[in-house]
């Protein structure tokens, strides 16, 4: 006898079959028949304070699972204000699923005019997901949450969207006609090693390589290949570096390591290198979108590409040998098949010439470093301070302009996983989110924010959903009381002070303050000695905590890297 149930619990069962067991947003009374359920299939939901930052604590919820995440939205503004979130998981490649109700068919479609919150949210969701659709029949639920979760996890990862009128949630619907299956039955969750002749063929190259260099992009981290990633590399005494995106995928203080950050090293690196290995990348613009004067001629390197996405391969750099796999599977068979061919290596080819370019590097970033503040605190010292802080392990995230170039240069990750940013977006707003997503996900590992204050004011009420939802992330806010990476564009272009608009902000603001009205815990820093015991009480206070820190803002507006960073975008 088949059983019947309504198709909120269908929907939540879908869900829970495709793998998910986290879900945030804003409830509405329309998913009422739906979120009732969520206990009954082990879903965990978190209430936020807006659906933009709720997509973005999905995507950083999903980064350190590697598991598929699900934000709700109301009809109409709670559904646009997730798919804003959306933008971020589109371009940062995570895999977020976005479900919003929409007002009952009879007025809604088409919208019969004036219809209270009638929005075509199928439509907006269009261009910045993989998949988007309307539920418009109880039967059509499974098939259309296949359909979402294998375009959000196939290939590139990135986000879907679907939208469901309020009226089917109550509906019943009896299960006997329905395909109802898990997801090993629904998609593809490894693509394997790759084709055995190909990994030969590239085995082959790297054995006889000079210069290897191996570069890794997030498709390494989603396929947990770090460990085979390095081990090829140790074997070759290989070269290797990561995108922005990746930094973890290598302890970066391994000694054939080259960091994004030392531009002029890694340059002379990938120029040298007689063979690319690039692992999960697509070498967009911070890559130099693989072309030179970033990397050497195509035709003088030979490049072996590894992707799950095939549309990723050989999309800014020509590809000698392309091979579709899963990262991690394609790098074990590939490092069985180099271990076969050559004894293990010492010595990276140039290494002396490397490390003077490395050193001339800091010794010229050091005068950066080391002046001293006319008020405040010097931002780089600050960043190096909040590293010593916090462990090996801990997750560290960051959002802002001249914060975040700070903090690219000057905090090492050593860990998979333990780096989050919006990279491809530079979206303001994701770091609070991002951090408390982060601390869901892995609730043992320490996790510390590191944000410019205009960052951090987009979604500071989020610090409420940190202390509901036990989350005791340590926010270090980098006050210069002003858009600092706008006052840095100011000053680069030459423009005058009486020209200048729309830099500044309240000096009167505390964001301690703020932490201690939501009921966290606050801290006011205005001397580099005083960050670390500041540190030590936040994270002994057990709860979120807000480090006000007063940074100099003409020490500020001239950080490491952002000439280079406006250079990565005139190739």
């Amino acid at each position: 006898m088949s059983a019947s149930i309504t198709v909120g619990e269908l929907l939540v069962r879908c869900l829970q079959l495709e793998g998910v067991d986290f879900m945030c947003g804003i409830v509405d009374g329309a998913h009422i028949p739906f979120v009732r359920h969520l206990d009954a299939y082990g879903i965990r939901y978190v209430n936020t304070r807006h659906e933009e930052a709720a997509a973005h604590i999905a995507e950083s919820y999903t980064r350190l699972t590697h598991r598929p995440a699900v934000v709700i939205g109301n009809p109409g503004p709670g559904g646009a204000n997730a798919l804003a979130g959306l933008t971020s998981a589109h371009g940062e490649g995570h895999p977020v699923v976005a479900i919003a109700c929409t007002r009952r068919a009879a007025v809604n479609s088409p919208d019969r005019g004036g219809a209270w919150q009638a929005t075509d949210l199928v439509a907006m969701a269009r261009p910045i997901t993989k998949f988007a659709a309307l539920i418009s029949r109880a039967d059509r639920v499974p098939d259309l949450v296949r359909a979402a979760f294998r375009a959000a996890t196939v290939g590139r990862h990135g986000p879907a969207f679907l939208a469901i009128p309020d009226e089917l949630l109550n509906e019943e619907i009896d299960l006997g006609p329905l395909r109802v299956t898990p997801a090993t039955h629904n998609r593809v969750l490894n693509v394997g090693a790759g084709d055995p002749g190909l990994i030969a063929a590239a085995a082959e190259r790297l054995a006889a390589a000079q210069r290897p260099l191996l570069f890794a992009g997030k498709g390494v981290l989603w396929s947990e290949a770090s460990g085979a990633f390095v081990q090829l590399g140790d074997h070759l005494a290989a070269a290797m570096s990561t995108t922005l995106g990746a930094r973890g995928a290598v302890p970066e203080d391994h000694p054939r390591y080259f960091h994004i950050a030392d531009a002029t090293t890694l340059r002379a690196v990938r120029n040298d290198a007689d063979v690319v290995l690039v692992v999960g990348a697509r070498l967009g613009e911070y890559d130099g979108w693989g072309m030179p004067p970033a990397w050497g001629e195509p035709d003088e390197q030979f490049t072996i590409h590894i992707d799950a996405d095939p549309m990723s391969i050989g999309l800014n750099r020509p590809v000698d040998l392309p091979i579709v796999a899963d990262a991690r599977a394609a790098l074990e068979a590939l490092g069985a098949e180099v271990r076969a061919r050559c004894e293990p290596r010492k010595e990276l080819a140039g290494a002396a010439r490397y490390a003077e370019l490395h050193d001339e590097a800091v010794a010229n970033a050091a005068p950066a470093v080391l002046a001293e503040p006319a008020r405040g605190v010097n931002p780089g010292q600050m960043v190096m301070a909040a590293r010593d802080a916090f462990p090996r392990d801990a997750v560290v995230v960051v959002d802002g302009g001249n914060t975040t170039l700070w903090s690219v240069a000057l905090n090492p990750v050593y860990v998979p996983d333990s780096f989050l940013y919006s990279v491809k977006m530079g979206y303001l707003g994701t770091g609070l989110p991002f951090a408390i997503g982060a601390k869901l996900a892995a609730p043992q590992r320490p996790v510390y924010l590191i944000s410019g204050d205009g960052a951090f004011g987009f979604n500071a009420m989020e610090l409420e959903t940190a202390l509901r939802e036990g989350t005791p992330v340590v926010c270090i806010v980098a006050a210069d009381d002003g858009w600092g990476m706008e006052r840095t564009a100011h000053r680069f272009g030459g423009v005058p002070d009486d020209q200048v608009h729309g830099t500044e902000l309240s000096a009167s603001v505390r964001y301690d303050d703020l932490a201690r009205a939501l009921g966290c815990h606050g801290e006011l820093v205005e001397s580099i000695a005083e960050l670390a015991p500041a540190v030590e009480r936040s994270v002994a206070s057990g709860l979120p905590s807000v480090i006000h820190v007063r940074i100099d803002p003409d020490l500020n507006a001239n950080p490491i890297g952002y000439e280079q960073f406006r250079a990565a975008r005139t190739y």
